[in-house]
């Protein structure tokens, strides 16, 4: 094919294989692709394919990764045509260079084959300069069917300039944290001295006192017991702001009374924090609705366990265990620890820069949904950390669930475990197997729950803590009968 020519694509499923020859010298090369809306831009940047993000959450689009043999490398991406979404309209085909220019590669060239008969459909010869991002070919629809075309367009700006002109957000170095100053610490004031006292006259003398009878022993009055379920004083807590030490006063009362409205007054609990991270959450990460909802999640655990530590967890393509959040540390924790996934163009060759001590690297996070491993990876904690109090997981995602069988196979294996797996739904759609869990049969006890609410920072304490724990209490019930507990 000529560069812009098209053809029409028959086939269900294609392979575009990018493939060059190898010699001393030459770079090497990856394969990547693009799916855009009409608009020409992606809907966010899990529509990015590449080697750090090798699957979209539809499964239409795959990275293969590399070939070599008989003196040529091969990289690929393979499309199911009929699982692409229908607001996607174009597939770009994309290439990116690394260690040089395009210049370099001899016998560069993009094959279109068909995945189930591996018979050539298309083949474009390509001819680059200075370039270090190629946009080589794209699929596209018109009028109900697939075409295929052959593009050459070439970017110096390598691939982070390619991916930026269709909409991604591309942070290759974060730039180092700058910590918050230390305020120094007060002057202590120096004593003021009493003014002098002036000579009171002497007394006359006095008859020596009776001797007293020596005073009978009395106990102590006894404290009041506190209310069942009454807010329990945390460990930590009042290292706080005062700001937000008043509100986890509040908070941590309500929690307590959603607890007794559910008949679990008095109710003890280990509490793990799951928060999303993956691209589509970016938003609720800026705005500041993350750290709102973890300022909100640290009442709940400081009401059902009062050692003032929480475990948590991030995910996103992959799980990552966070520091425990220390109650009297939120202010910091929430600035270091609640933060979006990255998209890590770069991260499998060098480690991001500027990250402060426990900090994890978000690249290494990714931006896609895989809820399946960080479930596995808090179920093996519980196993190797027992408690004598049961576990309560609060779980927050913004939907884009699609490993349903593998999620299911989960919370369906960790039925006989002391875990209660509560999910909360922040706003987008598509939970999958977690909005029907309820209504699926063959377990001996309901261990998970769900909701979801189109603006959490809108939903008062009282209503999220109530829908929050109103499974729990019944689940602890059963989970005892069952000799789970």
């Amino acid at each position: 094919m000529s560069k812009g020519a098209n053809l029409p694509v028959a086939a269900a499923a294609v392979r575009a294989e990018l493939s060059w020859r190898e010699a001393p010298g030459v770079p090497d090369a990856d394969a990547s692709a693009l799916l855009l809306t009409g608009a020409g831009r992606v809907r966010d940047d899990t529509d990015f394919v590449f080697y750090n993000q090798p699957e979209h959450a539809s499964g239409a689009v795959r990275h293969l990764g590399k070939q070599r043999g008989s003196g040529t490398a091969t990289d690929a991406v393979s499309v199911d045509l009929s699982r692409v979404e229908p607001e996607v309209e174009r597939i770009v085909l994309c290439a990116s260079a690394d260690g040089g220019a395009f210049g370099r590669f001899p016998g560069l060239a993009l094959r279109l084959l068909d995945a189930g008969t591996g018979a050539e459909l298309a083949r474009f010869e390509m001819t680059a300069t200075t370039e270090t991002a190629f946009v080589s070919g794209e699929l596209y629809r018109r009028s109900g069917q697939w075409k295929f075309r052959a593009v050459g367009q070439g970017y110096a700006s390598g691939l982070a300039g390619l991916a930026t002109d269709f909409g991604i957000t591309v942070d290759d170095e974060a730039p180092a944290a700058t910590p918050a100053p230390v305020p120094a610490p007060a002057a202590t004031p120096a004593p003021v001295p009493a003014p002098a006292a002036s000579p009171a006259p002497a007394p006359a003398p006095a008859a020596p006192p009776a001797p007293a009878a020596p005073p009978l022993p009395q106990a102590a009055p006894a404290a009041p017991s506190p209310p069942a379920g009454a807010p329990r004083l945390t460990k930590g807590e009042e290292r706080l702001p005062v700001d937000m030490r008043k509100r986890l006063s509040l908070r941590k009362e309500q929690v307590a009374v959603s607890l007794r409205k559910h008949g679990a007054a008095g109710a003890r609990a280990r509490v793990i924090l799951v928060l999303d991270a993956s691209g589509s959450m970016a938003g609720l990460y800026s705005k500041g609705v993350v750290a709102d909802v973890v300022e909100r999640m640290a009442a709940v655990a400081a009401q059902l366990d009062d050692d003032g530590e929480m475990q948590a967890w991030t995910f996103a393509s992959h799980p990552a265990r966070l520091p425990d959040l220390l109650l009297g540390e939120l202010p910091d924790w929430l600035r270091l620890h609640v933060r979006g996934g990255e998209m890590s163009l770069f991260g499998r060759r060098k480690p991001q820069k500027g990250l402060q001590p426990g900090q994890v690297d978000m690249r290494a996070v990714g931006i896609q949904n895989e809820e399946q491993k960080v479930i596995a990876e808090v179920r093996a904690y519980v196993r190797d950390h027992p408690a004598a109090d049961p576990t309560l997981v609060l779980f927050f995602s913004d939907g884009g669930v699609y490993r349903n069988a593998e999620i299911e196979q989960q919370l369906r294996e960790a039925v006989e475990e002391p875990v209660f797996w509560q999910f909360v739904g922040l706003g987008r759609s598509n939970y999958g197997v977690l909005e029907r869990f309820d209504t699926l049969p063959g377990r001996r006890v309901d261990n998970v729950g769900f909701f979801a609410v189109d603006d959490i920072a809108t939903v008062a304490d009282a209503e999220l803590y109530d829908r929050l724990l109103s499974e729990f209490p019944s689940w602890m019930t059963a989970a005892r009968r069952a000799g789970i507990l």
